[in-house]
């Protein structure tokens, strides 16, 4: 079962006074990484809930984004006034005011004017009925987004099985065209060179035997049952229950190598046109190996 690293999840859940909405998204990486925009309250535990969605997750460029609305005006941080500053920025715009001549009172207005009267009183710890919203609203958004990704995972599966199809319809006709190949190739290369060299003395024997050794070079059997082998663990792999796009992404390799082989080694423009269509699959297959965890 493949499994694709593009997906979206969401989730909210309410309790205790607050409101805990999660979104997580992810795309394709060769590793997996993790990137999270959470409150500035929430910034300590945020390797926590990058192991929270490691646990499911096993590559991918993954994005978190946690937000908390309190409702409840109890659980909100309380406002701080520092009451000393007040009182001296008053005593200060007093003074000033006398010394001016001024005969404006001064009012609120004119304390407000100074932002650091107040201060927004940080709490040491996160409650327990907080995280515990934050935990279970993340795991369920990486559900989500984990099915998401199945999902696709099926449907990169039916593409890739069909591609595969293909290839091995290709191959079949090459193996047809390559039987008996050696022995044509090797009777026309012994009446090529014996029509250019018909006036040299050579030795008979010395001739098969080279004939033979060039036409073994040019016999693409090897390349084809390798291939033939690669797509058969590549197709197991395909329905097994473990999602292994770099051993998938290996096999690929190994295929494309065995194809680049058969069209060096061939010398039939037939066989390496049919070997260009395996090649154009391959890098579609390539391209799709790319998104699969």
């Amino acid at each position: 079962m493949l499994i694709s690293m593009t997906g979206f999840g969401n989730a909210t859940l309410s309790g205790e006074g607050m409101t805990v909405s999660v979104e997580i998204r992810s795309v394709n990486s060769r590793f997996y990484e993790f990137s999270a925009r959470v409150p500035k309250h929430l910034q300590g535990r945020e390797l926590d809930l990058k192991e929270l969605v490691r646990a499911q997750l096993k590559r991918g460029k993954v994005n978190l984004t946690v937000s908390v609305d309190k409702v409840n005006g109890s659980s909100e941080s309380p406002l701080h006034v520092d009451l000393v500053a007040a009182k001296t920025y008053h005593r200060m715009l007093t003074e000033l005011r006398d010394a001016t001549g001024l005969v404006e009172p001064v009012t609120l207005e004119h304390l407000m004017k100074f932002s650091d009267i107040f201060s927004l009183e940080e709490q040491d710890d996160l409650p327990d009925a907080e995280w515990q919203l934050i935990e279970e609203g993340t795991r369920q958004a990486v559900a989500a987004l984990f099915t998401m990704r199945r999902k696709e995972g099926e449907e990169l599966t039916r593409d890739l099985a069909e591609r595969v199809s293909v290839m091995e319809t290709a191959i079949g006709r090459i193996a047809e065209m390559a039987e008996g190949r050696a022995v044509v190739q090797r009777d026309k290369l012994q009446e090529r060179l014996r029509s250019l060299l018909a006036d040299e003395k050579l030795d008979p024997t010395r001739l098969d035997m080279e004939v033979a050794i060039l036409a073994d070079k040019m016999d693409i059997t090897e390349e084809l049952v390798r291939f033939r082998s690669h797509t058969k663990f590549f197709l197991e792999m395909l329905a097994s229950d473990v999602s292994e796009g770099r051993k998938l992404s290996f096999l690929l390799q190994e295929m494309n190598r065995e194809a680049n082989t058969i069209s060096a080694k061939s010398y039939d423009p037939e066989i390496a046109h049919l070997v260009v269509g395996v090649k154009e699959e391959l890098e579609r297959i390539r391209e799709q190996i790319q998104n699969i965890e």
